[in-house]
């Protein structure tokens, strides 16, 4: 089999786990496979690259150095507050130009805004950090974004939601590229998930209990908080409202982005959840005091919107755990 390259552009403040974490995956592959399959390398605009943890490192090759014909696989790394930060000068251009010559292409976490930025990713679906899921959809309205995937493929194009995920990423593309026992035998050596379980919403507190909107809205929003356990209909909150249920549904709409029914389920998830992570209550009365009843209904909320069990989500954010 012929070497496969795997290039990680990095600027200044490059998050390290978005080069390590995946370039130990794929030498551990090539270990198992017994042959040199792949070879990493880094290319920056310049040849020192500090780090945001502050390690210090020197790139492989300047960006205009590489042969982007021998390009495999090219991957954008990212950076804490990417969303934020301009790349340096040539970088959107060299990767305009260069990354449609790869076989395949795309980013891990905060990497992806230099590579929206190149138009690459118009009308593809991706997958990113959780936090920076606004920041996209504000900036690149055309790019479709799966919120809740941790690997994301869509053509050439392969995506990571962030940090940690981009070890996800490279087991994805051994597999792809040596079969599923090799990926399975790369994980098992390194101890991680071969397929994680749950998606990234497990992880977000993105705009958890936070009342939204007009004060009268708010106000309903703050009864629901403090007391989530009590009977929330479209009908009992148009009464406490004095509003007609259209004019409910359409003022929660407008304000939050969801519904009547879906705002209160999300708070009672988020709930639910605080009190997974910091108490040992029981299921049951965990499900009663964030207003889902009984259990049934809280393991269905939690499968529905995270993908995990509450026990599973406990066993991984719970006290002690």
């Amino acid at each position: 089999m012929t070497e496969l390259l795997i290039v990680f552009v990095v600027n200044d403040n490059v998050q390290l786990m978005d080069i390590a974490g995946p370039a130990d995956v794929f030498a551990e592959a090539n270990t198992l496979h017994g042959q040199p399959i792949y070879r990493s390398i880094i290319v920056a605009p310049q040849k020192t690259i500090r780090s945001s943890c502050g390690f210090v490192m020197q790139a492989d090759y300047c960006l205009e150095d590489i042969n982007a014909l021998s390009i495999d696989t090219l991957l954008v790394a990212g950076a804490p507050n990417a969303a934020r930060s301009v790349p340096a000068p040539g970088v959107i251009q060299w990767l305009s130009h260069t990354a449609p010559q790869a076989r395949r292409f795309g980013s891990i976490c905060g990497g992806v805004f230099s590579l929206a930025a190149t138009g690459l990713l118009n009308n593809k679906r991706i997958t990113a950090h959780w936090a920076d899921i606004e920041p996209i959809r504000q900036s690149f309205p055309t790019i479709m974004i799966n919120a809740d995937a941790i690997v994301e493929e869509d053509g050439p194009v392969r995506t990571a939601a962030g940090v940690s995920s981009g070890l996800d990423l490279a087991l994805a593309l051994v597999r792809e590229d040596l079969g599923e026992k090799v990926a399975r035998d790369v994980a098992r050596q390194l101890i991680l998930f071969y397929k994680r379980p749950g998606g990234q919403k497990q992880y977000s507190r993105q705009k958890e209990l936070s009342p939204a909107g007009r004060s009268a809205l708010q106000s309903l929003q703050r009864q629901i908080m403090e007391h989530p356990s009590a009977h929330y209909s479209v009908d009992v909150m148009a009464d406490m409202m004095q509003l007609e249920r259209r004019q409910l549904t359409r003022l929660f709409t407008q304000e939050t982005g969801l519904s009547p029914a879906q705002w209160v389920e999300q708070t009672r998830l988020a709930i639910a959840r605080r009190l997974l992570e910091t108490s040992r209550s029981p299921l049951k009365t965990i499900a009663a005091n964030a207003g889902f009843g009984v259990v049934r209904t809280l393991r269905r909320a939690f499968q529905r919107h995270l993908g995990i069990t509450p026990v599973e989500y406990r066993k991984r954010f719970g006290q002690g755990s």
